[in-house]
């Protein structure tokens, strides 16, 4: 694994309008790393990761992304700094259905070639996203409004890696899935090959992850917790 930092985050604390949902947050992702992110609903995993991209309404504290100020400190305009992010090496797949219903399998895909060496090697990188996810290979032509849900999510998920990527930033992966569909879904993101690119992973089920990722973090009330296990999840749950 590479030793070099890829996300390097210090003192992070943001939020939506008078709400501060993550508080004084470090936290620090190499190279090569797989690192899971758990906690249940509601206790910050997302917010981390719009704060990351440029996305809540105000946050301060330090965020570099391969060495470089990506955080700045900001009281309005979400997301107005968000394509420099992207631009560094960003990619956030979102949870749920966060897509284009009208576009086709083939459209959508392409539509995640945003820079100009993906948008050159994208027939190529579509070919490695089929690998991943071969369910697609049949369905490139069918608009992503008419698939399932299982299918959606690959679809998703197959844009966010069509990028120059140096960190993946992957929200609830399983997620209303049925549990089967789910699995397999997570099992396939956890077989793409990062290289010297990293991804933070956020999940509710911890068990789906155990011994499949270099390490898992709990997150609590918008803190981290350092080092979660199941029972670790368990307990917490308990004192909800």
């Amino acid at each position: 694994m590479s030793s070099s930092e890829v996300l390097n985050v210090k003192g992070l604390s943001a939020g939506y309008g008078p709400m501060r949902v993550i508080h004084d947050l470090d936290l620090v992702v190499h190279g090569g790393e797989r690192v899971g992110l758990v906690g249940l609903n509601g206790h910050g995993k997302s917010t981390l990761f719009y704060a990351i991209a440029g996305l809540t309404d105000w946050q301060r504290g330090s965020i570099k992304l391969n060495g470089a100020e990506v955080g700045r400190t900001r009281s309005q305009g979400p997301g107005r700094y968000t394509h420099l992010v992207v631009r560094r090496g960003l990619a956030l797949i979102p949870q749920g259905d966060e897509i284009f219903h009208g576009l086709t399998v083939d459209e959508h895909l392409d539509s995640g070639a945003f820079t100009p060496r993906a948008w050159r090697e994208r027939a190529e990188r579509k070919k490695r996203i089929l690998e991943i996810f071969p369910p697609l290979h049949k369905l490139m032509k069918i608009p992503v409004g008419r698939l399932s849900g299982g299918e959606r999510r690959m679809v998703s998920i197959g844009r966010g890696l069509m990028g120059d990527a140096s960190l993946y930033l992957v929200d609830e992966p399983s997620l209303g899935l049925a549990p089967k569909i789910g699995k397999g879904v997570l099992e396939a993101l956890l077989s793409v090959r990062l290289g010297q690119s990293a991804m933070v992973i956020a999940e509710q089920n911890v068990s789906l992850l155990e011994g499949r990722v270099d390490r898992i973090i709990g997150m609590h009330v918008g803190r981290l917790k350092g080092e979660a296990s199941v029972g670790l999840m368990h307990q917490t749950t308990r004192t909800l």
